[in-house]
């Protein structure tokens, strides 16, 4: 017998997960959670999963409680007799441990990778991890999407004259390359040096600026630091305007204040991660109709290529 298609979210990732499952011609399944008087979270599936294609759907961003909730509901589904059992990550959370960039740290990416797999995950599926080479840390297949998909109509809708694609640092420059690459636009590299993680000493740029509409490409946005200086940085040396499109909207700290005070003229992202405020400078798209097609095409096991355009 054939297994149907079943779609649940943890709390933190409800409505993309909603939005998803509304693309997909369904409505979530119920889950029950429990919170004990310490915080201590319980799940359980309110309907028989016997036999079916569970989809899991939830970003593992901070509280630590996101990513437990993950793994519960991996454990739940397994236990409840799911035949396969994928988890939708829309943010990877801890992508960015991941390599030991200093003595006697450890590799961040690489645990939740273990930790998904032992709590019963057959099948990951993800967008834009902070770098490809995370996918070698499963021992499942990895669905990794790229929410190009969704970023590229919206920079060709803009119809920007002199277009160049930037990255606001040298581990970025091929996510920008491949922009530029299909945009048959310029690109700039920005190089950046840290005092400390979230801390910006100095930074320069590699290649033209003047007169330029520069679009920054990042996978997140975290204090926002970097792309801001970034932007004010580009139209201290001529550029007509600084815009950036970056996939996780993480915003910590004074994330929303920076973005605020910047030069940058507007910051698109995704929904993977829900905003904590509204900003007059922040654009959100949603990932839902590409993840939708991209479970129908994982669970129908026909090729989900087609959705890449870089």
């Amino acid at each position: 017998m054939e297994s149907e298609v079943r779609l649940f979210s943890g709390i933190a990732s409800d409505v993309v997960a909603t939005k998803i499952a509304k693309a997909y011609g369904q409505h979530l399944g119920k889950v029950e959670h429990y919170r004990f008087s310490d915080g201590e979270l319980q799940v359980s599936y309110e309907e028989s999963i016997r036999g079916q294609s569970v989809f899991i759907i939830q970003s593992t961003m901070p509280p630590a409680d996101n990513l437990m909730e993950m793994l519960l509901l991996i454990d739940a589904a397994k236990r409840a007799s799911a035949r396969h059992i994928i988890a939708v990550l829309p943010y990877f959370g801890y992508a960015r441990q991941d390599r030991k960039d200093q003595p006697r740290v450890a590799i961040g990416a690489k645990l939740v990778a273990d930790m998904l797999a032992v709590a019963g995950a057959t099948r990951v599926m993800t967008m834009d991890l902070h770098a490809d080479q995370i996918q070698g840390f499963f021992n499942v297949p990895v669905d990794h999407l790229y929410a190009s998909t969704v970023f590229m109509p919206y920079i060709q809708s803009l119809n920007l004259s002199n277009l160049a694609m930037a990255a606001p640092d040298m581990g970025g420059s091929k996510r920008a390359n491949a922009y530029a690459k299909h945009l048959n636009a310029d690109l700039v590299i920005c190089y950046k040096q840290r005092a400390k993680a979230n801390v910006i000493e100095s930074m320069t740029a590699i290649g033209e600026i003047e007169g330029r509409n520069i679009v920054l490409v990042d996978d997140l946005v975290d204090t926002g630091g970097t792309l801001c200086k970034a932007a004010d940085m580009m139209m201290e040396r001529g550029a007509l305007s600084v815009r950036a499109i970056c996939t996780h909207p993480v915003l910590s700290g004074k994330a929303y204040e920076n973005i605020a005070k910047s030069k940058l003229k507007e910051l698109i992202v995704t929904d993977t991660i829900p905003l904590s405020q509204e900003s007059e400078k922040i654009k959100v798209l949603s990932i839902a109709d590409l993840f939708a097609k991209v479970i129908n095409s994982v669970h129908n096991y026909e090729s989900i290529s087609s959705n890449f355009i870089v």
